[in-house]
């Protein structure tokens, strides 16, 4: 029997190649108090030192101060504000948190007293961003089975056991090692920063001519290289970039532009999709998942059902069936809309699952937030009461809410409705970049755009059901 003969794609239905989005945007560097700002050599070092100080109080607080959450400074600032906040930072800003954090000085610092400065191993440069996808669910697993979150002394900890890890980090290897393959929160700003409203670019007409030896990544005799490992000028994503200026700095010919961007525009031209990166997204959005589920009266009940199916009695290891299916329902739900997309697409599942994983960050981030906007205005006085008491002072001891239930959730909804657009935006834009006929792009984008419909519809359901607080 003669093998079957194998045919090739016609040209209409090839697919398109992605290209390099074209510079829009109004370029900040043109501002002159942003440009001064930029190339100070007191930037990011003053914000740096800023957020040490409130850093280390936060970490004072957790080991030492009260050993309940609703009592400690500590756990309403890193848990109630920091936390909430820092996801609308990535929208805004993309990775600027991590041109401040208090890790990336801290590693810098330890590299500039006994760093042996040694090659990043390839093992970090291949599986990095796996071991960063296992940490996030590791994290989230230990706080709902040893109470995290909910213990000042558990969340200190947390941080003494991540300050340990950037050092070891910073004294054996090269530049920000732990930040870029390690850091689950550098995971996570690096997924949700493909969503940032700013972008650092070169300005290829200028670099073509550079003679400099790539200053902008090596750095200069007064400037340090490029912390993450990115070459500005072959730079096309954000996820790796937090703005720390330092190419800005180093470049002689002021080839580098900051600019403002459509909100997720990244996402339809990115290149090269990686199956890591789009399965971090749906595992961050199992985790939310399960983040509100345990919030809400119907997580008893469901502990109870698979108790009572399974014969397990153990609440931990029930827990850990239930965190399972909560973070592993949306992977495979991607898993089978790849599939179903892969029978008309001509592509395999696995490349439908890591280039259309993408597509589901706007959603991810949108319901992060959303989840985080309960804590935020709805325990934010607490900030003020622990933190005013901290100091000898007395706040009173009313309601923490700073808004109504009702307003809180009409600020959910609207959150989910621009995650749901920007995702359903962010697919339609992948198909029509990558497919040529409308025929390949609606049997690609009617599982997708299900899927995507799906996830924001349970989304609205948990958003929908009263809620406990964290405080």
């Amino acid at each position: 029997m003669s093998a079957p003969t194998q045919t090739r794609p016609s040209a209409e239905e090839s697919p398109k190649p992605n290209v390099a989005p074209p510079r829009r945007g109004r370029n900040l560097m043109e501002v002159p108090l942003v440009a001064r700002a930029m190339r100070s050599r007191l930037y990011p070092g003053v914000l740096q030192v800023l957020v040490a100080a409130v850093f280390a109080l936060v970490a004072y607080q957790l080991l030492v101060g009260p050993d309940t959450a609703h009592d400690n400074a500590g756990t309403a600032l890193m848990w109630v504000l920091w936390w909430p906040v820092i996801p609308i930072v990535f929208v805004v800003l993309g990775r600027f948190w991590c041109a401040v954090c208090p890790f990336g000085w801290l590693s810098d610092q330890v590299q500039k007293l006994v760093g042996v400065n040694r090659p990043v191993p390839t093992f970090l440069k291949r599986y990095g961003i796996w071991i960063i996808d296992a940490q996030f669910i590791l994290i989230t697993w230990a706080d709902h089975v040893w109470g995290i979150v909910e213990s000042p002394w558990g969340s200190g900890v947390l941080l003494l056991l991540l300050t340990t890890a950037v050092i070891v980090s910073g004294a054996f290897f090269q530049r920000r090692t732990f930040c870029r393959y390690l850091c689950f929160l550098g995971g996570l700003s690096g997924n949700y920063a493909r969503t940032g409203m700013v972008e650092l670019r070169a300005n290829q007409d200028i670099c073509r001519t550079c003679t400099s030896r790539a200053a902008c990544y090596n750095g200069t005799d007064k400037v340090a290289g490029c912390p993450l490992f990115t070459f500005p000028r072959t730079m096309d994503s954000s996820a790796n970039c937090n703005l720390c200026a330092n190419c800005i700095k180093a470049c002689p010919n002021d080839a580098l532009e900051l600019r403002l961007r459509k909100p997720t525009s990244e996402l339809w031209f990115i290149r090269t999709p990686r199956l890591e990166e789009s399965f971090l997204a749906m595992a961050i959005m199992g985790i939310v998942i399960i983040q509100n589920l345990t919030m809400l009266n119907v997580w008893s009940t469901f502990l109870d059902w698979i108790g009572t199916s399974t014969g397990i009695t153990s609440p931990s290891a029930i827990f850990t069936v239930a965190f399972t299916i909560a973070v592993g329902a949306p992977v495979g739900l991607l898993v089978l809309a790849s599939q179903v997309a892969s029978r008309g697409n001509l592509e395999s599942t696995k490349l439908n699952f890591a280039r259309f994983g993408y597509a589901l960050i706007p959603l991810d981030v949108a319901g992060h937030i959303a989840h985080n906007l309960f804590h935020l205005l709805a325990e934010g006085k607490s900030v003020l009461f622990t933190v005013v008491a901290l100091f000898g002072g007395d706040a009173g001891d009313g309601s923490a809410a700073l808004l109504d239930t009702g307003t809180i959730q009409i600020l959910q909804y609207v959150v989910l409705a621009l995650g749901l657009a920007g995702s359903v935006y962010a697919a339609r834009r992948i198909a029509r970049g990558r497919y040529r006929t409308a025929a390949r792009r609606r049997v690609t984008l009617v599982p997708m755009i299900s899927l995507i419909v799906l996830l924001a519809g349970l989304n609205v359901w948990m958003f929908a059901l009263p809620m406990a607080h964290r405080m």
